[in-house]
């Protein structure tokens, strides 16, 4: 494999994933119009909460995209169905749970974050509306991975380009044109949420093969399937727990520093989303390809993907770095008009200067282990990374501040490459050769 190869699936997905961190930072732009900063804080803490519920099942997508590769590459057409079927009843009952404990979710929510009081009251608006999104989130993950992992590069774009779109310029029109506020950021979302949903249903619909399913019907509720697959997801899940204790203590702590800190935050942390959001296409393309790999058991091409995922990531570490470090002040002023919120956003602009060499690594990895449905090393290295985070947060917050804070999630973004890079041996051996050796 060539790079040329390589970065005809990374850019597309790369173009399509990003539009993603893109919308949170269209809501914070447009709401950042507005005079008051709680409005900002309030979708931030909102954001938050439906972060730490989404991303708590952010395996749907994920562990789809690489059983949904690994069936690609073996050219079992039976698993492929197999692969979207699973995961989807998962994310249909989760869905309804979320549904049906809206009420103790918000409210844990806000004993936990404890924002100011506009604060709260604009992030409840926002939870409010959108919670009736989640069944669509949800199943739309699943719908993405499956379509993700079968290389259908075209309608992946398509399904988040186009949504992610439509939810941007619902955002102008209802909160500058029409003065919706908090509610106008949280319809346009639902609204986009539901689309979403809809379009991939029918994308994925026009590629199903119904004939096979009577087939499988057996095998959908193998035991030692569901075993395995419960194994892979839970470690995804407990990867997710540390990642969002870190992003909910990180928020919690802005919060108590001020509501002015938490704004400037919010805003610095959406920028460093659709960093590592950059990343992340990178990875979902190491993902589908290292599924493909086990699925034909290919330790060469393997060999090859790794290779390329090392100098594509130190390229785009340079790229992002430099182009924030160059451009920060249009870039932060983006966000808001507030001059005391691009003041506080300029003093710790580093930290963002320097998230891509800590994370760049950590991201690309997750992909290429995901894409093998190889999973205890990311659980390893994410606990690994929460005890360093947690060890600089306790220490070095209260003698430094908010640049204390900005330095234990660096250090925790840093923990996250280098703990699972240690883990690559161990991948080729477990994935790999030992089942060349069971194959001879």
């Amino acid at each position: 494999m060539k790079i040329k190869e390589y970065l005809k699936l990374a850019i597309p997905f790369t173009i399509s994933t990003i539009t993603q961190p893109l919308l949170g930072a269209v809501d914070t732009a447009v709401i950042g119009r507005l005079e008051d900063p709680s409005y900002i804080g309030g979708v931030a803490v909102g954001t938050v909460i439906f972060s730490t519920m989404y991303w708590l099942f952010g395996f749907l997508r994920v562990s789809t995209s690489g059983y949904s590769a690994q069936a690609l590459g073996s050219g079992d057409e039976g698993k492929g169905i197999l692969a979207l079927l699973r995961p989807a009843m998962i994310a249909f009952i989760v869905s309804l749970t979320f549904l049906i404990l809206q009420n103790p979710i918000k409210y844990i929510a806000m004993e936990l974050i404890r924002p100011d009081a506009d604060v709260q009251r604009h992030a409840l608006t926002y939870f409010n509306i959108l919670i009736w999104g989640a069944p669509a989130v949800l199943l739309n993950y699943v719908l993405l991975g499956w379509l993700m992992g079968r290389k259908l590069v075209k309608a992946s774009m398509f399904l988040q380009i186009f949504t992610n779109i439509l939810n941007i310029v619902l955002d102008i029109v209802f909160v500058m044109y029409l003065k919706m506020g908090v509610e106008g950021v949280a319809y346009a979302t639902l609204i986009a949420q539901l689309t979403s949903f809809i379009i991939g249903l029918y994308l994925v619909n026009k590629r199903l093969d119904y004939s096979l399913v009577k087939s499988i019907q057996r095998e959908f509720f193998d035991r030692q399937v569901f075993k395995k697959i419960m194994a892979v997801n839970s470690d995804l899940m407990i990867r997710t727990i540390c990642l969002l204790t870190v992003t909910n203590m990180f928020i919690a702590k802005g919060a108590s520093l001020g509501t002015e800190i938490l704004a400037a935050n919010a805003i610095l942390f959406q920028i460093q989303y659709i960093i590592a959001y950059f990343f992340d296409g990178f990875g979902n393309a190491s993902s589908v390809l290292t599924g493909s790999s086990v699925g034909e058991n290919n330790l060469k091409n393997f060999k090859e993907i790794l290779s390329i995922s090392n100098k594509c990531t130190l390229g785009l570490q340079i790229i992002m770095s430099l182009v924030f470090y160059i451009f920060k002040d249009d870039i932060i002023s983006t966000f808001t008009t507030i001059d005391t919120i691009i003041a506080l956003g300029k003093e710790y602009h580093m930290w963002i200067v320097i998230f891509p060499f800590t994370i760049g690594i950590g991201l690309v990895y997750y992909g290429i282990f995901t894409g093998a449905t190889y999973t205890k090393p990311i659980r390893n290295s994410m606990i690994l990374s929460l005890l360093l985070f947690f060890a600089v947060y306790f220490i070095i917050i209260p003698i430094y501040g908010n640049h204390g804070l900005w330095l234990s999630f660096i250090l925790f973004s840093l923990g996250r490459s280098i703990f699972l890079a240690l883990y690559i041996k161990d991948f080729e051996n477990k994935i790999f050769i030992e089942n060349i050796n069971k194959a001879s």
